[in-house]
């Protein structure tokens, strides 16, 4: 019960910090709780870098390994994975036990397979990462057993809060082109590292007449001058129907090639995700409400980060 305790608290904190950088999400929050609703969060989004480097304490895998063994940890088990060849992508969504009774989202962890991209862009994205410092998480089920005070918790939270930051040096930015040119997702990681991707209003849960579905809920949205999705993935009656906002635009830090020092640019941050999800029949006459994610689905919300905005900034800078 303390994993799932402790699991509770870090997404209430990992939710401030990320509310505060996506203003959309608080748009949200507030027009549901002025139509008289409830805010209920579907999933939680990480990204990751399948690829192993030399740590302090050995060999560490940087993907599905490192935050899946921490989502265990806090008492998480996959369910389902799912692909994505041509983006280089694979994923794993998470769900826990007390999801139902504490209202526990779901996890939905991809990561880059960086194995299969050009090796002189394998080389310095392995460079750059090996500047991280990475939390080791492998005695974490017995530091959580063994935490006998609220102080001994709020420190294991403490710890794990500063694991979805960006762990590593910021990347010279002719390596952020490169990547960017290859993998959208990738350049993401090297800026963002595991900070959340996103967070996900949950449609079923929202409890007011105003906003029954999906498509209500975009528009009014809309009509508070959040940039929407153009389309709503999923037809009416399916299993899970999502949309999403336009991912928030930052300013970044980045290593100037030529004078070695950080220099700031604007790049895509995060959006925020709606998700409804419906019945499904899973046998004659029995139906189920569908808790999975739909490949298709999730592979055109991977492009909601796509980044123009360095283009913008080559032009702008350009003698």
């Amino acid at each position: 019960m303390k994993s799932a305790e402790i699991a509770l608290q870090l997404w209430a904190r990992l939710w401030e910090d990320y509310s505060h950088r996506v203003e959309y999400a608080r748009i949200y929050e507030h027009m549901i709780r002025e139509g008289g609703g409830t805010i209920a969060n579907d999933h939680i989004a990480f990204r990751s870098l399948r690829l192993t480097i030399e740590g302090i304490d050995g060999k560490i895998n940087l993907g599905l390994p490192y935050l899946g063994g921490i989502a265990e940890a806090l008492g998480y088990s996959a369910v389902e994975e799912y692909k994505f060849p041509q983006k280089h992508l694979y994923a794993r969504h998470y769900s826990h036990p007390e999801q139902e009774h504490l209202k526990l989202p779901k996890l939905f962890i991809s990561e880059l397979m960086v194995e299969e991209l050009p090796k002189p862009i394998t080389e310095q994205i392995e460079q750059v990462v090996s500047t991280g410092s990475f939390f080791d998480f492998h005695n974490l089920n017995q530091e959580i057993e063994a935490a006998s005070s609220v102080t001994e918790l709020e420190r294991i939270i403490a710890k794990l809060q500063v694991v979805f930051t960006r762990p590593w040096e910021p990347p010279q930015r002719s390596l952020l082109e490169a990547v960017n040119e290859i993998s959208q997702y990738g350049a993401w990681i090297l800026l963002h590292g595991y900070s959340v991707n996103h967070f996900t209003g949950y449609i079923n849960c929202q409890n007011t007449p105003q906003y029954q579905d999906i498509e209500t809920t975009a528009s009014g949205l809309e009509e508070r001058g959040v940039p929407m999705k153009a389309e709503i993935e999923g037809s009416k009656g399916s299993g899970l129907r999502q949309t999403a906002t336009q991912a928030v635009t930052e300013m970044v830090s980045v290593r100037d090639d030529h004078s070695g020092e950080l220099i700031e640019i604007p790049w895509t941050y995060a959006y925020y995700e709606l998700a409804e999800r419906n019945l499904v029949e899973v046998g004659p006459g029995q139906k189920v409400l569908f808790e999975g994610f739909l490949s298709s689905q999730a592979r055109n919300l991977f492009e909601m980060t796509h980044s123009r905005s360095m283009l913008v900034w080559r032009k702008q800078t350009k003698p």
